[in-house]
């Protein structure tokens, strides 16, 4: 398990938590997962033609997008109210380029509710690679900020975990 950079600092505290647990963490797997998923049903229907994949790319795009703002709403309650994370350049960086894949990720589920689910074009295709492409940039910046700042990860706890996790 990779230790934080500054480990010698104290961790950094979510506001927007449950009982101690940072809810952007929790939160955002699912609409990342789903908007990765929306690159495979994009592959799946311009080789099949299958009505399905359509569909469930329009499902796909619209919990990805509606589920990555609330979760994004969320970083944004700890970017503005935590102090030390304001003070990141790794914390806005990570906020500019999440707004702008959950951008393109709105765009696309417009597109394809405009424009009917079987009605789908390459643009929705570029989109979805686009997105996904921003998805793990975005990714990257957030495990920087848990691994290297520390930010919503309790360092004290630090021998209980190599304990949980040894077989």
């Amino acid at each position: 398990m990779p230790e934080p950079a500054d480990s010698g600092a104290e961790s950094i505290v979510s506001r927007a938590a449950l009982r101690g647990h940072p809810l952007h963490p929790m939160l955002i797997h699912f609409p990342v997962a789903a908007l990765i998923g929306l690159v495979a049903t994009d592959v799946a229907w311009l080789v099949s033609g299958d009505p399905f994949w359509a569909r469930a790319g329009l499902w796909l795009a619209g919990v990805g997008a509606g589920g990555g703002w609330i979760a994004s709403l969320l970083g944004v309650v700890d970017l503005l109210l935590v102090e030390r994370i304001r003070e990141k350049i790794t914390a806005w960086c990570h906020a500019v380029i999440a707004v702008m894949m959950l951008s393109l990720a709105s765009l696309n589920w417009a597109m394809r509710y405009r424009e009917g689910a079987e009605q789908l074009a390459a643009w929705e295709l570029y989109l979805s690679l686009l997105t996904a492409g921003t998805i793990g940039l975005a990714a990257y910046l957030g495990g920087r900020l848990v691994y290297e700042h520390a930010v919503g990860v309790e360092l004290g706890h630090k021998a209980a975990i190599e304990d949980s996790t040894t077989l």
